[in-house]
């Protein structure tokens, strides 16, 4: 049973009571069904679900329901499991998940840490905000395995208070001191990366910085897998009236999106066919000539396209603008005729006009860079190759540019009768500046042209070149020589060697210098011959083909550069997938839940994969011993029931399996992608 805090305490036994053996099998029994029930309902997110007590009665429900039906297909199942009423309670109390949770959450970092050894590794944060505003930060950690494969591994989800222009460096102790809870020495990192959201875009110059002045060679680099785009409108947005109109973009997407029907049937007809364009996430364009545009939903997530959405916007400004006008005068509600008219009053402003047409304008030069960073083998010559060509078509445009887009904007303006200010005229803003400055007046052309222009295309360039540092390209450049593909035709000494003598000086000695070339010579004359490596493609074939056929004994210089190299984080999908699980766990109940409850739900359910090849046994023996060094429970239910006579009776329980228990078990390790009501 539990007490008022939900603490395990003791079901009340005769002073002295003994356990037989079958109790205590029957026990175990219970413990391990319990833990298996626990985990299978975590891997499927289901344990996160509902808020407050109803997601505990919730849980209750679904928990006895999977006990009954082991117990309907196993009559021996159900007398072990079912007779006794107050343990399964106890087993499906919220006290006990967090245990089980903590334990499991344990052993995957143990298992991560085992995996790492004494390898390099890099770091990879991820900064997002839940529903509640609260800053959650994911860490990950990307190294090579023994088999030569990449691995990223989420470890530890943090939480950090708000401390000002301290907030990087509380960041980075907080991060040190996960990474020293396990024996993992900063010294040892070799990359670090930073995702592109309004969170990290804040702290990652700072946090990067504070790591390389304790570790000079965690370069970093910007994971190609990020959203880019994302970075660049988080930059832009700096400039107050590109704030506003992102605001308002998002305000008229959602406002189409969650728009009641109408009365009349023709405009319910068109609120029916912008709604489903709104709702439709790709732009109709790839395959075909006569598919429909779409306008997509806005704001920071990595999964939808800003510059499509904005792109959509103008193609259907028109009848976007006309619909609103009817619902202004005729919709459903007075919220919708309200909604209607705000947005309309936004879209057919001067401003909201030139800046769309200007977004538009930035993104598209951008957005080529954008989709080579999302390609699953991104180029790296290409890439620095687009980022250089990016930044010069951004400067021509902040030189020439300003007269035709306001030539344009003039002209949509008038096609679509918007009014045009007088450009002349004295611009007055009172949040930005005064009227007059130094005996100058402030024109509404001087302020469109000088505050946003030019200061937004100033915020994309130094975004790019923060991100994409001429060290960083040069030491993607010079890794690009150890590519296998079209038989190693990049193949180039010289410039390996300057890369293990300009980036890694501390991971050869000068005598491993001297031997790397030699390696180098007989590696190449082998590859070339050997049918195993001839035809391999890109670098992680290669340090997995060096590890299978035992070449990597041979060319043992070779194979601890490749992994140097495959640790740099430029490409890390395991960040996407954590954002988006905090995303989905984060409701008002995990707003409610203790923050080392949801880091260990988290963990256990992004590292599944790891996760389900624990046995039962093994953490049930690890809640024994935990209960045992339980001073706060010297009595505990569960302690009791697990002290045999015999300690021959913990491998009986192992082998002696219970239907429920092997059908949990088995569907833990299926795809767990449906949805968790489907039980």
């Amino acid at each position: 049973m539990e007490d008022k805090d939900n603490n395990i305490v003791s079901i009340s036994e005769p002073e002295n009571h003994v356990l037989s053996s079958d109790e205590i099998m029957k026990n175990r029994m219970r413990l391990r069904t319990s833990i298996a029930i626990v985990l299978y309902l975590t891997f499927r997110d289901y344990d996160f679900y509902g808020d407050g007590e109803f997601s505990q009665e919730k849980f209750q429900d679904v928990f006895d329901s999977l006990v009954n039906l082991g117990a309907s297909v196993d009559v021996e199942f159900a007398q072990a499991v079912l007779e006794d009423d107050t343990s399964l309670s106890m087993f499906s109390s919220y006290q006990f998940r967090k245990e089980i949770l903590q334990i499991v959450s344990r052993k995957v970092k143990n298992h991560i840490r085992e995996e790492i050894g004494d390898s390099k590794f890099s770091i990879v944060v991820g900064g997002d905000y839940d529903q509640s505003q609260r800053e959650q930060i994911a860490l990950i950690l990307r190294f090579v395995d023994k088999k030569g494969f990449i691995q990223e591994r989420l470890f530890d989800i943090v939480h950090v208070e708000d401390n000002n222009k301290f907030r990087a460096l509380h960041f980075k102790e907080e991060l040190c001191a996960i990474l020293s809870q396990h024996n993992l020495d900063v010294s040892n990192i070799r990359g670090q990366g930073y995702d592109g959201s309004c969170l990290m875009r804040e702290q990652w110059n700072g946090l990067q910085a504070l790591f390389l002045n304790e570790c000079p060679y965690a370069y970093h680099i910007h994971c190609f897998a990020h959203k880019l785009q994302l970075a660049l409108v988080c930059a832009s947005q700096e400039v107050i009236p590109i704030y506003h109109f992102f605001s308002k973009l998002t305000r008229i997407v959602n406002f189409f999106c969650s728009c009641s029907k109408p009365n009349d049937d023709l405009l319910a007809a068109q609120l029916d066919k912008i709604a489903h364009l709104l709702e439709i996430e790709e732009l109709g364009t790839r395959n075909g000539e006569n598919q429909n545009s779409t306008l997509q939903r806005v704001g920071d997530t990595r999964s939808r396209s800003h510059f499509s959405s904005i792109c959509n916007l103008i193609n259907m400004y028109d009848e976007t603008c006309t619909l609103l006008e009817k619902l202004t005068e005729s919709g459903s509600t007075y919220c919708q005729r309200g909604d209607a008219n705000i947005a309309y009053e936004n879209m057919t402003t001067f401003e909201f006009l030139l800046i769309v047409h200007l977004m538009r304008n930035i993104m598209r030069i951008t957005d080529s860079l954008c989709q080579a960073l999302q390609q699953q083998r991104p180029n790296v010559v290409n890439v620095k190759h687009i980022v250089r060509s990016t930044k010069a078509l951004l400067q021509n445009m902040k030189q020439d540019g300003w007269e035709k887009l306001l030539k344009n904007v003039i002209s949509f303006c008038e096609k679509n009768d918007i009014k045009v200010p007088q450009l002349n005229a004295p611009y007055k803003c009172d949040y930005l500046r005064q009227e007059n400055v130094d005996g100058i007046t402030i024109t509404i052309e001087h302020y469109y042209r000088t505050e946003v222009f030019l200061f937004v295309i100033d915020k994309q360039i130094q975004e790019l070149n923060s991100r994409f540092r001429d060290q960083a390209l040069e030491l993607l450049t010079l890794s690009s020589a150890l590519v296998p593909k079209d038989t190693y035709k990049a193949f180039n000494i010289d410039h390996i060697c300057t890369l293990v003598e300009k980036y890694y000086p501390k991971d050869f000695n000068e005598q491993e210098k001297i031997n790397l070339k030699c390696q180098l010579q007989h590696f190449i004359i082998d590859a070339r011959q050997d049918s195993n490596l001839k035809n391999l493609s890109t670098i992680q074939e290669l340090c997995t083909c060096l590890a299978e056929t035992k070449k990597s004994e041979v060319y043992c210089l070779i194979d601890r550069l490749l992994r140097l190299i495959m640790t740099l984080p430029v490409s890390a999908a395991t960040t996407e997938r954590s954002s988006s699980a905090m995303k989905t766990f984060k409701t008002m109940l995990k707003n409610m839940m203790e923050d080392e409850f949801l880091a260990d739900g988290m963990l256990v359910y992004i590292e599944r994969d790891i996760a389900q090849g624990f046995p039962c046994g093994s953490i049930a023996a690890d809640f024994e011993s935990l209960k045992e060094r339980d001073d706060s429970q010297p009595c505990s239910s569960v302690n009791d029931c697990l002290v045999g006579p015999s300690a021959e009776l913990l491998g009986e329980e192992e082998s002696d399996g219970s239907s429920l228990l092997e059908v949990a078990e088995d569907m833990a390790e299926d795809d767990i992608s449906s949805s968790p009501h489907e039980l």
